[in-house]
């Protein structure tokens, strides 16, 4: 076999940017925006099976990880505290003892993989590395201890320490290989895959993926553009659910984590077809590796247990990324409601005593994944007047708007009760604004301007965004803004980060001073 190099006529990174859209003028002309495709009733079935959210193994690794470490704080503490007694060196010196000891205890188990899914499934797998992690940990902890109080205490009351963590981690390990198993089994805990493309390869990979021990693999199905003759309804158990254009709408419908394409990785312009349709969905996309014969350095793999799969694009902000910025946008909207509530409550009186109507507006927009979503703004508009559709853009003295609400609009004011869907899980702080379900400039739908406008779908949407803060606010009124304005959406997924977030939270006031193009 031979091991190909940087020249190699098969370029996971070219495909990855011509997909993404930074692809050559000429073939960007030749691809066109496709209709959405309408679900058979029996993918349609199948997508319903699936809707309910699965808990993600990597996750449930991180949060264990945590329960240990703090397991073994809390227990060093209480034997630092009991041994050294009245005439303790105090609770920061126990602290910092029993804090490096827990450390490196989870630094050990996690050096000798007792934090792999195998490892937590079955208790026994990974036993002894996991009772010697809790002896050298208890070690380091005790000697820092002796280091700190200048003293050595009884051997019973060290004994006692040890057997207290050494019992922990069994009783503990345990309960986790039953919970993991039962969760397994009843589908809370696994990684949904499709199979993208039929046939022989279709079939060897899910053969492959049956024998991997352990595997967390559960595919939902198989989509393929190919007729019965050479792409047959089921493969290897698995039923084809319908094309590749359908299987857009179905990842939409299902909470599915991964697809996985079943394609030679030679054949890179059908590869480049399918990639075009699909990287708009918030998903792993894999490129499975299996039968070809062609070896690629090892570093340019990613493996699913033994079976070898191209990382061609990565769901993002996911997991531990995902909990953070939950995080980020929970505590900074508690604290800007604390601080604006006297502006809402003037916006309220002022909409409220000067037209006729309700105070808030509600509208329909797309929100992540393409779901839709009632996203809240203080009216602007006469009532009789309003437009939920958003067909038709507010303009430069608008009739429609009211007084006030053009003050409201001028100044972003009546974005703020978009602070409560923050808090319901709808929108985040930072992210790609929500678009109206029917937006459209002139009479062109976004979409059908710029064709990987759904990928700025794959986060949730945001209060504020990285293209409002570089003068993309207000109305789309040309083709030129939409691009821009999708362009900027791109580059801020591409490119997240806490850091990021914050910089364009604090941006933002700033930036609103610019009106020119708020109506």
């Amino acid at each position: 076999m031979n091991e190909l190099g940087k020249k190699d006529q098969f370029d996971i990174e070219s495909l990855r940017r011509q997909a993404s859209g930074q692809m050559t003028d000429e073939s960007a002309r030749a691809t066109e925006a496709e209709p959405a495709s309408v679900l058979n009733a029996f993918a349609l079935q199948i997508a319903e099976q699936f809707r309910d959210e699965n808990y993600s193994p990597s996750m449930l690794i991180g949060q264990i990880r945590l329960l240990e470490f703090m397991s073994f704080l809390a227990i060093g503490l209480l034997a630092a505290t009991a041994l050294a007694g009245a005439e303790g060196t105090g609770l920061g010196w126990n602290l910092a003892a029993v804090t490096a000891g827990a450390i490196v205890t989870v630094l050990l188990m996690q050096v000798a993989d007792a934090y792999h899914i195998p490892s937590l499934r079955s208790a026994s797998v990974a036993r002894r590395q996991i009772l010697a992690a809790g002896a050298v940990g208890f070690l380091v902890s005790a000697g820092g201890l002796y280091l700190a109080q200048g003293q050595a205490h009884s051997i019973t009351g060290y004994l006692t320490w040890l057997a207290g963590i050494e019992l922990f981690l069994l009783i503990e390990r345990q309960l986790v290989a039953f919970g993991i198993r039962h969760w397994a089994r009843n589908g809370i805990m696994e990684r949904r895959a499709v199979i993208v493309g039929g046939g022989d390869p279709a079939k060897q990979l899910v053969r492959a993926l049956e024998q991997q021990a352990d595997n967390d693999i559960r595919i939902c199905g198989i989509f393929d553009d190919r007729g019965s003759a050479r792409s047959p309804a089921v493969v290897a158990g698995y039923p084809k659910l319908g094309t590749f254009a359908e299987l857009v709408e179905f990842a939409r419908l299902a909470r599915v984590d991964m697809l996985i394409i079943a394609l030679p990785a030679t054949a890179e312009a059908r590869i480049l077809q399918l990639l075009r349709k699909l990287w708009v969905l918030p998903v792993d996309i894999r490129l499975a590796a299996h039968t070809d014969r062609l070896r690629f350095r090892p570093r340019s793999y990613s493996h699913i247990g033994s079976v070898p799969m191209f990382d061609i694009f990565d769901k993002p902000i996911r997991d531990w990324d995902s909990v953070a910025k939950r995080t980020f946008d929970i505590a900074f909207c508690l604290l800007s409601i604390a601080l604006l509530w006297p502006v809402m409550i003037g916006a309220a009186i002022a909409v409220k005593a000067t037209s006729k109507g309700p105070v808030l507006f509600v509208q329909k927009r797309h929100g992540f994944n393409n779901e839709v979503i009632d996203v809240l703004k203080f009216r602007s508009m006469y009532t009789n007047l309003s437009d939920p559709t958003a067909k038709k853009a507010v303009t430069k003295g608008d009739p429609r708007v009211t007084r006030v609400g053009r003050f409201l609009r001028k100044s972003s004011i009546d974005e703020l009760p978009q602070l409560f869907n923050v808090l319901r899980g709808d929108l985040s702080l930072v992210g790609p604004r929500p678009h109206a379900v029917h937006a459209q400039t002139g009479d062109r739908r976004y979409v059908d301007v710029v064709e990987s406008y759904f990928a700025r779908h794959r986060v949730k949407p945001g209060v504020t965004g990285w293209a409002q803060i570089n003068g993309l606010r207000g109305e789309l009124d040309s083709d030129e803004k939409i691009r821009m304005r999708t362009a900027y959406d791109l580059q801020y997924i591409e490119n997240w980060s806490l850091l990021f977030d914050l910089k364009i939270l604090f941006l933002t006031p700033i930036r609103l001073l610019n009106v020119e193009n708020a109506y």
